[in-house]
Parts: structure tokens; C-alpha cells; sequence
């Protein structure tokens, strides 16, 4: 497992932060947020890419990318997987990373500046950086994974989901193992004042720390975050015979659509129950 969030740099630092009740919400630092009615979000604190990725290459990436790769450092050495991953190995490992948002960062940074300073003034990465399916790459080439390689984008479920689909990929036969999870990292003005338009964000500026309680009547909105979570997930027997440390089993999984509103679920919950019911 590999996790960079709000309460920390690692898997450890975010449980320590998770059982000891610590907050990872505060003031945002990443702009002025002083013009808008939320000014607080989960930021992913005193990150620097630097110390998993060539400063060169650092700078080409956008946010979700550089989170992404430095999260699949800590999550193949949890794995016992060495880097790259044995030449025997490679086309039987596959990376699915998903995204919401991907590296809109990239696409705002290059906008700003062909508009303000032409074209000359842009990256000939700018692209390709701010392509959604950039972090599988990374991570991809990171451990020179050969197999397959995919994207989930599905809004506040992309994790979960990526999780559940690369299961798939292993059930079928295609990988003996798969890099999994998902990556945000869009602490922007126009997203903040995006889901504020929408009244979606919690505006308890005054309180960050205690602003999401989604189960409390005194809820306001949601906590804006960013940070990645990674899993290593392989065959039984193929995890077994090189003796790899096994955390849990996937059983199945599933999913399925609302049909019913582009933000609001089902009030009656039928998109979730035709999910639990078909695993």
C-alpha cells in the first residue's frame, strides 16, 4: 500500500493521523483563497516532488502526476517489488490509476500563459501532461509495468472503482499483479468556486478542522482534498509463491449507475443496491 494525504506522507502517517482523531483540513495554501466562500480544503502539506522525481521531469507533470508516482514508491516497496520490477515480471504487471480531475493544472497553467504570452511561451509537454490517463504512465514506466494499462474517471467513486476493475484484470488472466488506487491533486481558485457555485462545499471557514461530518444534521457541504492511494493487488498463488505480504482478499466487486441526476444519488438508493446485490 502507498498513500500521500492531508495527515501525511505515508500509510503510516495518515493511520497514526486517522486513529489519533488528527485533521489534515486547514486554510488553503496553495492560492489566495480570500475572494471565496470556502477557503479551507485537505492540501497534501509540504510535498516536494523533488524527492521521488528528477527535477526535470517534476516540473513537465502536473499535481496528480507527480502525487501518483511518489505514492507507487512507498506502495511497490511495501509490495516487496523492486524498480523497475524483474524483466520476467514486466508484461505481467499492469497499472489502473483513476482520476476525476487529472492534471487540469497542467491544462490551467499552459492556458494562462499562451493567453498572456503567446505561443512560443508554451511547454511542448503541456498536452501530454495534462492528459488524464498521465499518472498510470508514470507509474507505469516508474516500474516498467508492460501490461495492461487504463484509467477510471468516475467522479468521488474513481478509487474505489479502479480498485475494483483491476481486480478484473487479474480474475481474467490478463496481469498476475496491478498497481491500483487513485489520485486528486487540483487545489485550484476555479475549483473551489466551481463546487461553490453548486453549494456543495462545506463553508465552516471559521472551524475547517470540524467541517466534514457528512452523517451530522449540521452538515454544510463537503471537504475539497487532494492526495493519492495506491494498492498492489496480485493473484493468490502468485503473491504466495514469492511470499509477499498479503493484507486482504477481494471478493468481488461491482458497479453501477443512478441514471437519475448528474450530482445528486438516487433518493431511494437503487443505483447502490443493484451494486451490492450483483457482486
Amino acid at each position: 500500500m502507498g498513500a500521500l494525504s492531508p495527515l501525511g506522507h505515508s500509510v503510516a502517517e495518515l493511520w497514526d493521523g486517522l486513529i489519533n482523531g488528527r485533521s489534515g483540513i486547514a486554510p488553503i495554501t496553495q492560492f489566495d483563497p480570500s475572494a471565496l466562500p470556502t477557503r479551507f480544503a485537505g492540501e497534501v502539506k509540504h510535498f516536494d516532488p523533488t524527492k521521488w522525481i528528477n527535477f526535470k521531469e517534476a516540473r513537465r507533470m502536473g499535481r496528480a502526476s507527480q502525487l501518483a508516482l511518489a505514492t507507487a514508491h512507498e506502495a511497490l516497496a511495501d509490495a516487496g517489488l523492486p524498480l523497475p520490477v524483474d524483466e520476467a515480471l514486466q508484461e505481467r504487471i499492469g497499472v489502473l490509476i483513476g482520476t476525476a480531475m487529472g492534471n487540469f493544472d497542467k491544462s490551467d497553467d499552459e492556458l494562462q500563459i499562451y493567453r498572456t504570452r503567446g505561443m512560443r511561451a508554451n511547454s511542448p509537454f503541456a498536452i501530454t501532461a495534462s492528459l488524464a490517463n498521465m499518472p498510470a504512465h508514470h507509474v507505469s514506466d516508474l516500474a516498467k509495468a508492460k501490461g495492461p494499462i487504463n484509467c477510471i474517471i468516475a467522479a468521488c467513486a474513481t478509487g474505489t472503482q479502479a480498485i475494483g476493475e483491476a481486480a478484473e484484470y487479474i480474475r481474467r488472466g490478463a496481469a498476475a499483479i496491478m498497481i491500483a488506487g487513485g489520485v486528486e491533486g487540483l487545489i485550484r481558485d476555479f475549483a473551489i468556486a466551481g463546487f461553490g457555485l453548486m453549494r456543495a462545499l462545506s463553508t465552516r471557514n471559521e472551524s475547517p478542522e470540524t467541517a466534514s461530518r457528512p452523517f451530522d444534521r449540521t452538515r454544510d457541504g463537503f471537504v475539497y482534498s487532494e492526495g493519492c492511494g495506491l494498492v498492489v493487488l496480485e493473484q493468490l498463488e502468485h503473491a504466495k509463491a514469492r511470499g509477499a505480504r498479503i493484507y486482504a482478499e477481494v471478493l468481488g466487486q461491482a458497479s453501477s449507475s443512478d441514471a437519475y441526476h448528474v450530482a445528486a444519488p438516487d433518493p431511494e438508493g437503487a443505483g447502490a443496491i443493484r451494486a451490492s446485490s450483483s457482486t
